[in-house]
Protein backbone atom coordinates (compact mmCIF):
# COMPACT_ATOMS: atom_id res chain seq x y z
CA UNK A 1 0.00 0.00 0.00
CA UNK A 2 1.23 3.52 -0.78
CA UNK A 3 1.09 5.49 2.47
CA UNK A 4 0.77 9.28 2.21
CA UNK A 5 2.22 11.42 5.00
CA UNK A 6 0.19 14.62 4.60
CA UNK A 7 2.03 16.60 7.28
CA UNK A 8 5.77 16.72 6.55
CA UNK A 9 8.22 19.60 6.78
CA UNK A 10 11.31 20.39 4.73
CA UNK A 11 12.75 23.78 3.81
CA UNK A 12 15.06 24.81 0.97
CA UNK A 13 18.20 26.49 2.31
CA UNK A 14 18.09 29.07 -0.45
CA UNK A 15 15.12 30.79 1.19
CA UNK A 16 16.88 31.00 4.53
CA UNK A 17 20.04 32.36 2.94
CA UNK A 18 17.99 35.03 1.19
CA UNK A 19 16.33 35.94 4.47
CA UNK A 20 19.71 36.03 6.23
CA UNK A 21 20.78 38.80 3.84
CA UNK A 22 17.88 41.04 4.90
CA UNK A 23 18.63 43.91 7.26
CA UNK A 24 15.05 44.20 8.53
CA UNK A 25 12.55 41.71 9.93
CA UNK A 26 11.55 39.08 9.12
CA UNK A 27 15.03 37.70 8.67
CA UNK A 28 17.08 34.65 9.59
CA UNK A 29 20.25 34.27 11.57
CA UNK A 30 22.67 31.39 10.97
CA UNK A 31 23.09 29.16 14.02
CA UNK A 32 25.54 26.33 13.32
CA UNK A 33 24.12 24.32 10.43
CA UNK A 34 20.63 25.72 11.02
CA UNK A 35 18.88 29.06 11.44
CA UNK A 36 16.85 31.17 13.78
CA UNK A 37 13.88 32.81 12.03
CA UNK A 38 13.06 36.21 13.56
CA UNK A 39 9.77 38.00 12.93
CA UNK A 40 7.38 40.53 14.53
CA UNK A 41 10.13 43.19 14.43
CA UNK A 42 12.47 40.70 16.08
CA UNK A 43 10.28 39.97 19.10
CA UNK A 44 9.55 36.39 18.06
CA UNK A 45 11.79 33.66 16.73
CA UNK A 46 11.63 30.06 15.56
CA UNK A 47 14.72 27.81 15.92
CA UNK A 48 15.26 25.55 12.90
CA UNK A 49 18.22 23.15 13.24
CA UNK A 50 19.87 21.33 10.35
CA UNK A 51 17.38 18.43 10.25
CA UNK A 52 14.78 20.77 8.71
CA UNK A 53 16.92 21.02 5.56
CA UNK A 54 17.84 17.33 5.07
CA UNK A 55 15.23 15.98 2.66
CA UNK A 56 16.94 12.63 2.06
CA UNK A 57 16.98 11.93 5.79
CA UNK A 58 13.33 12.98 6.06
CA UNK A 59 12.25 10.61 3.30
CA UNK A 60 14.25 7.78 4.86
CA UNK A 61 12.68 8.43 8.27
CA UNK A 62 9.17 8.44 6.79
CA UNK A 63 9.76 5.18 4.90
CA UNK A 64 11.24 3.48 7.98
CA UNK A 65 7.92 3.95 9.78
CA UNK A 66 5.41 2.97 7.10
CA UNK A 67 7.32 1.23 4.32
CA UNK A 68 9.24 2.01 1.13
CA UNK A 69 6.14 3.17 -0.76
CA UNK A 70 5.59 6.09 1.65
CA UNK A 71 5.24 9.49 0.01
CA UNK A 72 5.15 12.87 1.72
CA UNK A 73 3.34 16.18 1.25
CA UNK A 74 5.49 19.12 2.33
CA UNK A 75 3.98 22.31 3.79
CA UNK A 76 5.40 25.63 4.96
CA UNK A 77 4.25 24.92 8.52
CA UNK A 78 4.79 27.75 10.99
CA UNK A 79 6.41 29.88 8.27
CA UNK A 80 3.05 30.51 6.58
CA UNK A 81 2.45 34.24 6.56
CA UNK A 82 6.10 35.24 7.04
CA UNK A 83 6.30 36.63 3.52
CA UNK A 84 3.37 38.94 4.28
CA UNK A 85 5.55 40.72 6.84
CA UNK A 86 7.80 41.85 3.99
CA UNK A 87 7.21 44.63 1.44
CA UNK A 88 4.77 43.31 -1.16
CA UNK A 89 7.16 43.39 -4.13
CA UNK A 90 9.91 41.62 -2.21
CA UNK A 91 7.45 39.04 -0.89
CA UNK A 92 6.29 38.34 -4.43
CA UNK A 93 9.83 37.69 -5.68
CA UNK A 94 10.61 35.42 -2.76
CA UNK A 95 7.38 33.44 -3.18
CA UNK A 96 8.26 32.63 -6.77
CA UNK A 97 11.78 31.61 -5.72
CA UNK A 98 10.54 29.50 -2.80
CA UNK A 99 7.95 27.69 -4.90
CA UNK A 100 10.51 26.99 -7.63
CA UNK A 101 12.74 25.27 -5.05
CA UNK A 102 9.85 23.17 -3.75
CA UNK A 103 8.94 22.20 -7.31
CA UNK A 104 12.56 21.28 -8.02
CA UNK A 105 12.52 18.90 -5.04
CA UNK A 106 9.23 17.45 -6.31
CA UNK A 107 10.85 16.72 -9.68
CA UNK A 108 14.05 15.35 -8.15
CA UNK A 109 12.11 13.02 -5.85
CA UNK A 110 9.30 12.28 -8.27
CA UNK A 111 6.55 10.15 -6.78
CA UNK A 112 7.97 10.39 -3.25
CA UNK A 113 7.75 14.11 -2.47
CA UNK A 114 4.94 16.55 -3.25
CA UNK A 115 5.04 20.25 -2.51
CA UNK A 116 2.58 22.97 -1.57
CA UNK A 117 2.78 26.66 -2.42
CA UNK A 118 3.66 29.75 -0.43
CA UNK A 119 1.41 32.59 -1.61
CA UNK A 120 1.72 36.13 -0.18
CA UNK A 121 -1.75 37.62 0.16
CA UNK A 122 -1.11 41.34 0.66
CA UNK A 123 -2.23 42.04 -2.91
CA UNK A 124 -5.03 39.87 -4.28
CA UNK A 125 -4.02 40.20 -7.94
CA UNK A 126 -0.44 39.18 -7.20
CA UNK A 127 -1.68 36.29 -5.06
CA UNK A 128 -3.70 34.98 -8.00
CA UNK A 129 -0.65 35.17 -10.26
CA UNK A 130 1.54 33.27 -7.76
CA UNK A 131 -1.23 30.72 -7.21
CA UNK A 132 -1.66 29.97 -10.91
CA UNK A 133 2.08 29.71 -11.46
CA UNK A 134 2.52 27.39 -8.49
CA UNK A 135 -0.30 25.00 -9.42
CA UNK A 136 -0.55 25.18 -13.21
CA UNK A 137 3.14 25.67 -14.09
CA UNK A 138 5.02 24.11 -11.17
CA UNK A 139 2.43 21.39 -10.43
CA UNK A 140 2.39 22.00 -6.67
CA UNK A 141 -0.45 20.21 -4.91
CA UNK A 142 -1.78 22.59 -2.26
CA UNK A 143 -1.73 26.16 -0.95
CA UNK A 144 -0.67 27.21 2.54
CA UNK A 145 -2.99 29.68 4.28
CA UNK A 146 -1.63 31.70 7.24
CA UNK A 147 -3.62 32.92 10.21
CA UNK A 148 -2.68 36.55 9.55
CA UNK A 149 -1.86 38.58 6.43
CA UNK A 150 0.24 41.29 7.99
CA UNK A 151 -2.36 42.96 10.22
CA UNK A 152 -5.32 41.50 8.30
CA UNK A 153 -7.27 38.32 8.92
CA UNK A 154 -8.07 35.72 6.28
CA UNK A 155 -11.76 36.65 5.98
CA UNK A 156 -11.20 39.88 4.05
CA UNK A 157 -13.77 40.39 1.30
CA UNK A 158 -11.01 41.24 -1.18
CA UNK A 159 -9.75 37.61 -0.98
CA UNK A 160 -12.95 36.18 -2.48
CA UNK A 161 -11.36 35.74 -5.95
CA UNK A 162 -8.42 33.94 -4.36
CA UNK A 163 -10.62 31.37 -2.62
CA UNK A 164 -12.69 30.93 -5.76
CA UNK A 165 -9.53 30.23 -7.78
CA UNK A 166 -8.16 27.72 -5.26
CA UNK A 167 -11.46 25.84 -5.44
CA UNK A 168 -11.40 25.96 -9.24
CA UNK A 169 -7.85 24.59 -9.39
CA UNK A 170 -8.85 21.63 -7.23
CA UNK A 171 -6.08 21.90 -4.64
CA UNK A 172 -6.64 22.22 -0.90
CA UNK A 173 -5.88 25.04 1.49
CA UNK A 174 -3.51 23.82 4.20
CA UNK A 175 -4.09 25.49 7.57
CA UNK A 176 -1.17 24.90 9.90
CA UNK A 177 -0.55 26.84 13.12
CA UNK A 178 1.70 29.86 12.97
CA UNK A 179 3.12 32.10 15.67
CA UNK A 180 1.55 35.22 14.18
CA UNK A 181 -1.84 35.60 15.89
CA UNK A 182 -1.47 34.79 19.59
CA UNK A 183 2.25 34.40 20.25
CA UNK A 184 2.67 37.78 21.95
CA UNK A 185 -0.27 37.18 24.29
CA UNK A 186 0.48 33.59 25.31
CA UNK A 187 3.93 34.31 26.69
CA UNK A 188 6.07 32.66 29.34
CA UNK A 189 6.63 29.11 30.51
CA UNK A 190 9.33 28.52 27.89
CA UNK A 191 6.69 29.16 25.19
CA UNK A 192 4.66 26.26 26.60
CA UNK A 193 1.31 28.07 26.30
CA UNK A 194 1.86 29.08 22.69
CA UNK A 195 3.41 25.82 21.49
CA UNK A 196 0.67 23.70 23.05
CA UNK A 197 -2.76 25.38 23.06
CA UNK A 198 -1.78 28.61 21.30
CA UNK A 199 -0.96 27.02 18.00
CA UNK A 200 -4.13 24.93 18.07
CA UNK A 201 -6.14 28.08 18.78
CA UNK A 202 -4.39 29.77 15.85
CA UNK A 203 -5.46 27.19 13.25
CA UNK A 204 -8.92 26.75 14.79
CA UNK A 205 -9.72 30.48 14.61
CA UNK A 206 -8.49 30.54 11.00
CA UNK A 207 -10.89 27.76 10.03
CA UNK A 208 -13.77 29.42 11.88
CA UNK A 209 -13.14 32.67 10.00
CA UNK A 210 -13.58 30.78 6.72
CA UNK A 211 -16.81 29.26 8.07
CA UNK A 212 -18.32 32.37 9.69
CA UNK A 213 -17.50 34.63 6.73
CA UNK A 214 -19.33 32.27 4.38
CA UNK A 215 -16.28 31.33 2.32
CA UNK A 216 -17.04 27.62 2.65
CA UNK A 217 -20.73 28.23 1.93
CA UNK A 218 -19.98 30.19 -1.25
CA UNK A 219 -17.33 27.69 -2.41
CA UNK A 220 -18.63 24.20 -1.69
CA UNK A 221 -15.79 22.62 -3.68
CA UNK A 222 -13.08 24.34 -1.63
CA UNK A 223 -11.13 21.75 0.33
CA UNK A 224 -9.58 22.73 3.66
CA UNK A 225 -7.00 20.63 5.49
CA UNK A 226 -6.53 21.57 9.13
CA UNK A 227 -3.58 20.01 10.92
CA UNK A 228 -3.39 18.46 14.41
CA UNK A 229 -6.69 16.53 14.29
CA UNK A 230 -8.75 19.70 13.92
CA UNK A 231 -7.12 21.61 16.76
CA UNK A 232 -9.77 22.65 19.28
CA UNK A 233 -12.77 22.46 16.96
CA UNK A 234 -14.19 18.92 17.20
CA UNK A 235 -14.25 19.10 20.99
CA UNK A 236 -16.25 22.33 21.14
CA UNK A 237 -18.34 22.05 17.97
CA UNK A 238 -21.56 21.86 19.98
CA UNK A 239 -20.75 25.09 21.78
CA UNK A 240 -19.83 26.74 18.48
CA UNK A 241 -23.24 25.79 17.04
CA UNK A 242 -24.96 27.02 20.20
CA UNK A 243 -23.22 30.37 20.61
CA UNK A 244 -22.17 31.40 17.10
CA UNK A 245 -25.38 32.44 15.37
CA UNK A 246 -24.04 33.88 12.14
CA UNK A 247 -26.45 36.06 10.18
CA UNK A 248 -26.74 34.93 6.59
CA UNK A 249 -25.16 31.51 7.16
CA UNK A 250 -27.80 28.96 6.07
CA UNK A 251 -26.35 26.02 8.01
CA UNK A 252 -24.85 25.54 11.46
CA UNK A 253 -21.06 25.94 11.66
CA UNK A 254 -20.66 22.21 12.29
CA UNK A 255 -22.04 21.52 8.82
CA UNK A 256 -19.01 23.26 7.32
CA UNK A 257 -16.52 21.95 9.88
CA UNK A 258 -17.37 18.38 8.96
CA UNK A 259 -16.50 19.17 5.35
CA UNK A 260 -12.91 19.91 6.29
CA UNK A 261 -10.08 17.39 6.50
CA UNK A 262 -7.78 16.85 9.47
CA UNK A 263 -4.62 14.86 10.10
CA UNK A 264 -3.46 12.46 12.79
CA UNK A 265 -0.70 14.64 14.26
CA UNK A 266 -1.92 14.29 17.84
CA UNK A 267 0.01 12.29 20.44
CA UNK A 268 -3.06 10.76 22.06
CA UNK A 269 -5.21 7.85 20.91
CA UNK A 270 -8.34 9.52 22.32
CA UNK A 271 -7.77 12.53 20.04
CA UNK A 272 -7.48 10.27 16.99
CA UNK A 273 -10.68 8.43 17.87
CA UNK A 274 -12.51 11.71 18.46
CA UNK A 275 -11.41 13.06 15.08
CA UNK A 276 -12.61 9.89 13.38
CA UNK A 277 -15.99 10.04 15.14
CA UNK A 278 -16.51 13.73 14.37
CA UNK A 279 -15.18 14.07 10.81
CA UNK A 280 -15.53 10.49 9.57
CA UNK A 281 -12.81 8.13 8.37
CA UNK A 282 -12.82 9.61 4.84
CA UNK A 283 -11.76 13.00 6.23
CA UNK A 284 -8.82 11.96 8.43
CA UNK A 285 -5.33 11.93 6.88
CA UNK A 286 -2.15 10.31 8.14
CA UNK A 287 0.52 12.80 9.19
CA UNK A 288 3.77 12.77 11.16
CA UNK A 289 4.86 16.42 11.49
CA UNK A 290 8.44 15.34 10.76
CA UNK A 291 10.86 16.57 12.09
CA UNK A 292 8.76 17.98 14.96
CA UNK A 293 7.47 14.49 15.76
CA UNK A 294 8.63 10.96 15.11
CA UNK A 295 6.92 8.99 12.32
CA UNK A 296 7.33 5.84 14.40
CA UNK A 297 5.51 7.51 17.28
CA UNK A 298 2.78 8.69 14.90
CA UNK A 299 2.24 5.07 13.88
CA UNK A 300 2.30 3.87 17.49
CA UNK A 301 -0.53 6.28 18.39
CA UNK A 302 -2.61 4.77 15.60
CA UNK A 303 -1.85 1.36 17.09
CA UNK A 304 -3.07 2.56 20.49
CA UNK A 305 -6.28 3.88 18.92
CA UNK A 306 -7.22 0.27 18.05
CA UNK A 307 -8.47 1.01 14.53
CA UNK A 308 -9.93 -1.50 12.12
CA UNK A 309 -7.84 -2.44 9.08
CA UNK A 310 -10.37 -0.67 6.85
CA UNK A 311 -10.19 2.63 8.79
CA UNK A 312 -6.42 2.50 9.01
CA UNK A 313 -6.13 1.92 5.26
CA UNK A 314 -8.29 4.98 4.62
CA UNK A 315 -6.21 7.14 6.94
CA UNK A 316 -3.04 6.07 5.16
CA UNK A 317 -4.38 6.77 1.67
CA UNK A 318 -7.00 9.57 1.91
CA UNK A 319 -4.51 12.35 1.18
CA UNK A 320 -3.83 11.01 -2.30
CA UNK A 321 -7.21 12.25 -3.49
CA UNK A 322 -7.43 15.35 -1.27
CA UNK A 323 -4.27 17.05 -2.54
CA UNK A 324 -4.49 15.37 -5.25
CA UNK A 325 -1.42 13.25 -5.99
CA UNK A 326 -2.62 11.08 -8.89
Amino acid sequence: MRVVDSHFHWFPRSHFETMAARSSYPRTERVGDGYKYRYHDGRGFIPLPAIWFDLDLGLETAAAATGPDTVVVCTTGVLAGMLDQMPAAEALDEAYAYNEEIAKAQRTHAGRFFGTAAVPLQDTGSALAVLDHAVRTLDLRGVNLPSMIGDETVDQERLEPFYARVAELGVPLVIHPTDLAFNEVLTGYADGLQRSLGRLLDSSVTVLRLVFSGVLERHPNLRVVQTHAGGLLPYQAGRIDKNARIEGLPSLPSHYLRRTFVDTVAPQALTIRTALEYYGADHVLYGTDHPCWSPRTAVSVLDEADLSDEVRAKIYTNAASVFPLD
